[in-house]
């Protein structure tokens, strides 16, 4: 009953969905484009029995990159299917993989829309990448007998207390479940104290540390920095969200007094910002430079990265890394990007999406959480003044992030079980 219920109100919420799609591609056009694909017609009819992941936006679809990449190495013959339900996530897709795998959006979560999607797939498996659990899908997917794998999975313990209070639907769910692939053992414990069966659970440790650094990334940075000026140093706000870039931006006079010619570099979470970030340094008499004009020059005081695609790039460019959505209460982003490429890299006091991963850096000395206020300005002083700490940092952040990988080979095998291969 519970789930009738939800499917009914979801079911009379639709207009109001696809309105939403409508007003936010004012500013992304992304949004109002294969809108059909939402409710379960799609273009594409792959071979039978094949992968399916679903990763909800681009934070997910860089996540499961590795894991795709090497299930299609291992399996070349086997169709991969990747849907998201973000614009900029469906951009990953198409960068990271072009042709080579069968991209579409996530259809709405109604039982009619999800069974013409799958009668059309016709899917071995679904990896569902972290924490995306809806419940028509799960549902639908057990009526057609396609198995469901949670991988990368993580629970907060703020998470787990929200499912807990409609544990009538987040039983069924998790019974639905043919495997929770978690991060670690607390977050299995978390899925266990909500019901998951113990056969069900299986730790595997992050995919996010089996990041691919490109080769010579390292290199294509340094390029970077001689057209800046390669004796200046380089602050990075990594994905950023609104408020964040103000904050940096309200600091950087202040920043110049321990650093001379200090270059900020803003690299926005969504493209749909980059215009709002870049008034927000005019109005502040900053010398602003975006990217899709040119490279930043010596006298450029804040580089606006409005580009898609180019974060490792970017960030093989920095002294200095703070990872967005920290500041603000949004639960961070993933700070193993610039921790595999061996920069210092901080954190706000807000990492409730990373606080294994986090944790894991910060026991080993290879990131440091900063406070959001009066504390941020003290700590951007000390290590822009530090390159020697720095550089210690970035060491331990290599070998951290290389001492946690096997999480994506362990994965592939998994999937290629289900899969029967």
């Amino acid at each position: 009953m519970p789930r009738y219920l939800y499917t009914l109100l979801y079911t009379l919420l639709l207009p109001i969905f696809v309105a939403r799609l409508w007003w936010r591609g004012r500013v992304n056009p992304g949004y109002r484009q294969r809108i059909s694909e939402r409710f379960g017609i799609i273009p594409h009819r792959p071979a039978a029995n094949g992968l399916w992941i679903h990763a909800v936006s681009v934070g997910e679809t860089l996540a499961a990159a590795p894991l795709v990449r090497r299930f299609m190495l291992q399996h070349p013959n086997v169709p991969v299917i990747v849907t998201t339900t973000t614009p900029t996530g469906s951009e990953q897709v198409k960068r990271l993989f072009g042709e080579s795998v069968f991209h579409m959006y996530l259809p709405y979560d109604v039982p009619l829309f999800l069974t013409r999607f799958i009668h059309k797939l016709r899917p071995g498996l679904l990896i569902i990448m972290e924490t995306e659990l809806w419940p028509n899908l799960l549902a639908s997917c057990a009526k057609h007998r396609v198995p469901v794998m949670l991988a990368n999975a993580r629970l907060s313990e703020k998470s787990a207390r929200g499912y807990q209070k409609f544990n009538k639907l987040t039983a069924p769910m998790l019974s639905q479940l043919s495997l929770v692939a978690a991060q670690n053992a607390d977050d299995g414990q978390r899925f266990l104290s909500l019901g998951l069966a113990e056969n069900k659970l299986d730790v595997t440790g992050s995919i996010k540390f089996d990041v691919t650094v490109p080769a010579g990334i390292n290199a294509k940075g340094a390029e970077l920095r001689q057209q800046w000026g390669s004796e200046r140093r380089v602050l990075a706000l990594a994905s950023s969200h609104p408020g964040e870039d103000e904050r940096l931006l309200d600091l950087y006079p202040q920043l110049l007094k321990a650093c001379p010619d200090l270059l900020l570099m803003l690299i926005p979470r969504h493209p749909e910002r980059f215009e709002a970030v870049t008034n927000a340094v005019r109005s502040r008499g900053l010398r602003v430079q975006r990217r899709s004009n040119g490279p930043a020059t010596k006298t450029t005081q804040v580089y606006v990265a409005d580009s898609m695609g180019e974060m490792l790039l970017l960030l093989a460019a920095a002294d200095v890394v703070l990872m967005g959505g920290s500041l603000i209460e949004r639960g961070g982003h993933n700070p193993i990007e610039p921790a595999a490429l061996g920069k210092a890299t901080l954190i706000g006091p807000n990492y409730t999406n990373f606080a294994a991963i986090v944790d894991t850096l910060v026991e080993a000395e290879a990131l440091a959480v900063v406070d959001a206020d009066d504390g941020l300005l003290t700590a951007l002083q000390t290590f822009l003044a530090d390159p020697e700490r720095c550089a210690a940092m970035g060491r331990n952040a290599q070998q951290t992030v290389d001492a946690n990988r096997g999480a994506v080979e362990h994965l592939s095998g998994i999937a290629a079980g289900f899969l029967r291969l």
